[in-house]
């Protein structure tokens, strides 16, 4: 029985977005963003040699069909990637009304956003009365730090010295639709941040905010850090996904990363969790181990998390090279019947102004039994597909691409 395997780089956009003006940073549109095009550019003008150095080296992505599907989705040569594919490649558009993680993630899984999310205005404060009210009766503290639009490493800077003493937890949030509540793992509590995140996430919800994240630090003043303990509460997806559909066929599913966090626990099986080199080794474990007919779903944040939102060109071309490298093993141990697909969730172009998501096509290249182009697809094509190769019974709007006119078994 043929298993499946669906890799999202997350960020990892190629341009083309045909809608990406109605998306911004600030006042600037997402008009022209281009996540891998433009880090293989800085590579290839040598703008991003710290810890690095030379072109984008991404041997084994190029092969499955990476840069044939980024010059299909936005034109971009791509320096270096020129590789006449021997994968299952094509790229994918999304038509959910946000560039968000959920949003993404769900709509590749078969199930686009039926709504527009909520989102905090630009302002300080950023929160209504009745949140930051909510927030101190549940953490049973006079008040809050923050209250505004942040990057989560510069606020738990500014203010981890002034949450230690006074107790307070630090609230920011982002141009995603998101509330997020920083607090210091030991002075604090880990396991008391985590309850006042899932006591607040009910009401956040109900506002059509789509999550409610814990960011824990540690340290001290002049040298916090954040750590691995991070938790997403997410609203429920509204529908059933790829991961219900499979799990509804009672067949065994693996969450690896964010998955479970993202679908609010939904259809989630076996779940691990850990940095993104610690996630390739359970991935290589589920290659080696998981059921047939099973689906392993897997996420790779740190493109997006400690690269994208940094604007961190060199970091973000170094992991890219890093996964191209650990996947290569891992692609090579597929059983014959095995289809892997790997793709993003929407774009986080370091190079582009602001530092939030920006809205583009992904990349959809695949090893496994087929072979050739499936051109420009929808994401919900993806969970679709997937569907598919398994056998099992699908209800999302997707259309499995896997039996397409220039598709070869």
């Amino acid at each position: 029985m043929p298993r499946a395997f669906l890799i999202v780089m997350d960020s990892v956009g190629i341009g083309g977005a045909p809608d990406a003006e109605r998306f911004f940073n600030g006042e600037v549109p997402d008009t022209g963003a281009n996540t891998l095009g433009h880090i293989a550019a800085a590579c290839a003008e040598g703008r991003a040699e710290d810890g690095r150095s030379g072109p984008l080296h991404l041997p084994h992505l190029d092969a499955l069909g990476l840069g044939a599907a980024l010059r299909l989705a936005s034109g971009a040569r791509g320096e270096g990637m020129d590789a006449e594919p021997v994968g299952l490649w094509g790229a994918a558009e999304e038509v959910s009304p946000g560039k968000d993680t959920p949003s993404g993630h769900w709509e590749l899984a078969g199930l686009p956003v039926p709504w527009d999310w909520s989102y905090f205005p630009n302002t300080n404060p950023a929160f209504p009365d009745e949140i930051t009210a909510e927030v101190t009766r549940l953490a049973g503290t006079d008040g809050i730090l923050g209250n505004e639009h942040a990057s989560g490493t510069e606020i738990i800077a500014r203010l981890g010295e002034t949450h230690q003493a006074t107790g307070w937890p630090i609230c920011y949030t982002s141009a995603d639709s998101v509330f997020q509540i920083a607090a210091h793992e030991e002075s604090f509590g880990l396991e008391r941040l985590l309850k006042l995140c899932e006591d607040l996430a009910p009401m956040l919800h109900a506002r059509r905010v789509g999550r409610v994240i814990a960011r824990p630090f540690t340290g001290t003043p002049g040298a916090y850090m954040r750590t691995q303990n991070r938790h997403d509460y997410a609203m429920e997806p509204p529908g059933r996904t790829l991961l219900d559909w499979v799990k509804d066929a009672g067949r065994e599913t693996h969450s690896i990363g964010k998955i479970r966090d993202i679908f609010a626990g939904r259809g989630a099986g076996h779940v691990t969790t850990g940095t993104d080199r610690e996630l390739m080794g359970h991935l290589a474990d589920c290659v080696d181990h998981a059921a047939e007919g099973s689906l392993t779903f897997a996420n790779f944040v740190e493109f997006d998390s400690l690269y994208g939102h940094r604007r961190d060109v060199s970091g973000y071309a170094a992991h890219l090279e890093w996964f191209d490298a650990a996947i290569a093993p891992i692609l090579a141990a597929l059983r014959p019947d095995d289809l892997m697909i790997l793709t993003a969730d929407h774009g986080n172009d370091p190079t582009w102004t602001g530092t939030d998501h920006t809205r583009e096509r992904v990349p959809v290249v695949a090893k496994g039994p087929y072979s050739g182009q499936i051109g420009l697809r929808a994401f919900a094509d993806v969970g679709a597909s997937v569907a598919a190769h398994l056998g099992v019974p699908s209800d999302g709007p997707g259309t499995s691409f896997l039996m397409g006119n220039d598709v070869r078994l």
